[in-house]
This record gives structure tokens, C-alpha cells and sequence, in this order.
């Protein structure tokens, strides 16, 4: 399952890549999450490898995140994976106007076991929630 997501900050390309670089930020704009914890490669650099807590009711995920790409300001990428599932992401940021960023998330899941048939059932979930993410982050920024 592919999809694209977008959306434009009012905030300048620089302050957005500040913020959308630090992963002390992450529970900004994504309310179950819980933690973030480096494990090997240097830290943000392609190879990277981390894992990303989060809590949904009494259960916690583990995202392991891999870096593939790290070209800021204009693109941070990256796999996520989790038993049965691994979502490639591609995070691009483009300067529309000196205050005005646009954000694009281009996401291409992949599923296995029970998963790609709960999957092909909750499709417009994915898009929807990857939307609801980029809002949020959208609205922390121009808080910040």
C-alpha cells in the first residue's frame, strides 16, 4: 500500500527542520508515543538504527527505525518496522515562500501474516492517521 500526505507549515524551512530533527519533539505531535532510544550507527545519519516506544491502551510497540536518507532541509527518510510490518518512509520539505514550508510524506507499507488482511481492510486508516500526524506536527511548529 502506497500513499502520499502533504502540508504547508507557516514557518520558515529552517525552524521546521529544527523541529522535526529532534526527537525530544516526537510527542508533539504524536500522542502515543513514549520514547525514543538510539541504538547503533551515528545518531540521524543513514544507517541509524533506533527504537520508538509506544503505548496504545496497556499495549506498548516497538518501532525499530532504520535511516536511509538524511539530506536536510529536504529530505529525511527512513524504515520502520515491527513484527509484520515495515513502512518505508521519504520526509520531504521544500521552501514555498520565506515563511511557508510545504511538508510531504510519501509512505509505502508493507505487510505480512494476519496483518496484510487486517491491513487490506483498514487502508484509509494508514492515510488517515499519517494525515492526523502531519497536522499535528503542522500545529506544533507553528506554536513553536
Amino acid at each position: 500500500m502506497k500513499y502520499t500526505n502533504e502540508i504547508t507549515i507557516n514557518k520558515p524551512i529552517a525552524k521546521v527542520i529544527e523541529l522535526f530533527d529532534n526527537p525530544d519533539n516526537i510527542g508533539q505531535w504524536q500522542p502515543n508515543f513514549v520514547s525514543f532510544e538510539h541504538k547503533s550507527g551515528i545518531k540521524g545519519q543513514p544507517g541509524a538504527v533506533s527504537h520508538l516506544k509506544y503505548k496504545n491502551g496497556k499495549r506498548e510497540n516497538i518501532l525499530v527505525e532504520t535511516v536511509t536518507v538524511r539530506n536536510l532541509p529536504h529530505e529525511f527518510s527512513g524504515t520502520y518496522e515491527m513484527k509484520g510490518t515495515v513502512c518505508l518512509v521519504k520526509n520531504y520539505f521544500k521552501e514555498i515562500a520565506p515563511d511557508k514550508t510545504q511538508y510531504i510524506s510519501e509512505s509505502k507499507w508493507k505487510f505480512g501474516g494476519f496483518i496484510k488482511v487486517i491491513a487490506f481492510f483498514m487502508g484509509s486508516h494508514f492515510k488517515k492517521q499519517t494525515q492526523k500526524y502531519i497536522e499535528n506536527f503542522k500545529n506544533f511548529s507553528e506554536r513553536s
